[in-house]
């Protein structure tokens, strides 16, 4: 439509961790740190993985603006709305350390029960609890990993856990894995859009 002052379009999970990755994404200066909750972060993959909607990301494609480590953007993604959620994923998913509001640095592990019988308790902000319940997946980070061998890891699962279902376990494994072809829609804005106007639309 003539007039227009964005884009809109869908990139899967992976697609935008990779995007971080590559630092085509890219936070800028006028950016909070990590301010969410653990629990906030243990939700947003519990609405992954049972298919509801996240919410939009927005970017601006803006060669001028500062990020947040000083240097120009350049032709790069920057995140105007979208960095909670973002930073989110790169913890429990990526599995890499995120910086609180007072700039430490730690890491946020989520925990997966794939024998859950209520859903709502599917997936938890780790403790000591689930390392020692072996019907729990500590860190689903794991699971994500390139090298990750799904089927020796469900046997492992099994030794662990006697007369375990491994065709539930299989399933449930592959839904969470699911996750990172999830779909997040991404409103790109206009290039010529100014300061102001970009931040009207947080």
């Amino acid at each position: 439509m003539i007039g227009e002052k964005f884009t809109l379009m869908q990139y899967s999970v992976s697609a935008i961790l990779g995007l971080i990755d590559v630092e085509q994404f890219v936070i800028p200066e006028i950016q909070r740190p990590f301010v969410w909750k653990r629990s906030q972060v243990r939700d947003l993959i519990d609405s992954l993985y049972s298919g509801y909607p996240t919410g939009y990301i927005i970017t601006w494609k803006n060669p001028d603006v500062k990020t947040k480590d000083g240097v120009i953007a350049g032709g790069k993604h920057v995140l105007i709305d979208g960095q909670q959620r973002v930073t989110a994923l790169m913890a429990a998913i990526s599995g890499l350390e995120v910086l609180d509001d007072d700039f430490n640095k730690d890491r946020i592990k989520i925990a997966f029960n794939p024998l859950a019988i209520d859903s709502t308790k599917r997936f938890e902000v780790q403790d000591a609890s689930h390392l020692k319940d072996k019907k729990w997946i500590p860190d689903i980070s794991v699971i994500f990993k390139p090298d990750f061998k799904q089927r020796a890891f469900e046997n492992q699962y099994a030794v662990l856990n006697e007369d375990v279902d491994l065709d539930e376990v299989s399933e449930e494994l592959t839904k969470l894995k699911a996750i990172a072809n999830c779909q997040i829609g991404v409103i790109e804005l206009d290039h010529t859009l100014d300061i102001d106007e970009v931040t009207d639309y947080k």
